[in-house]
């Protein structure tokens, strides 16, 4: 009876091993996000009501309005996951002759701009996007009274 159940203890281990390596080639890897050089912002000024929306690299500043913002890291969700973009952003109150102030340090996320939000009277700032590729320059249209080129 004692040889009955050790090989019966032996085989549960041996199936418990062969399914814990079957599991693990089945099971796939996790996608890998994707760090971007262009952050894509959006802004509104509560009192204008104008909503820009603006590039930047990673570690230059820009300004929107008083704002100084300066984006440190942000990446993307790979495209076999669903869409999320992130960003960690510096944010200053820069005014003319004044010290910049401290306003916001931290994480933004595309898919839940309420989530970690830069409290301001004046101004809301969040996150649409996290690029890799250099932005495309607008074409400018041609000034009035210009000729342009016949095709």
């Amino acid at each position: 009876m004692t040889s009955v159940r050790v090989s019966i203890g032996r085989a549960s281990k041996r199936f418990a091993v062969a399914a814990w390596f079957l599991a693990a080639a089945v099971v796939p890897a996790k996608a890998v996000a994707i760090e971007g050089q262009i952050v894509v912002l959006q802004g509104l000024d509560k009192v204008t009501a104008r909503v820009l929306t603006f590039e930047t690299r990673i570690d230059e500043p820009v300004r929107f309005g008083t704002l100084e913002i300066i984006p440190r890291f942000c990446d993307r969700a790979p495209p076999e996951e669903p869409p999320e973009s992130k960003a960690f952003l510096d944010i200053y109150e820069a005014r003319d002759g004044e010290e910049r102030a401290d306003l916001f340090h931290g994480w933004m996320f595309a898919s839940s701009p309420a989530l970690n939000a830069l409290e301001h009277p004046v101004y809301d700032v969040w996150v649409l996007d996290c690029k890799t590729a250099e932005p495309v320059a607008p074409t400018e249209p041609p000034v009035a009274g210009e000729q342009t080129p016949s095709r």
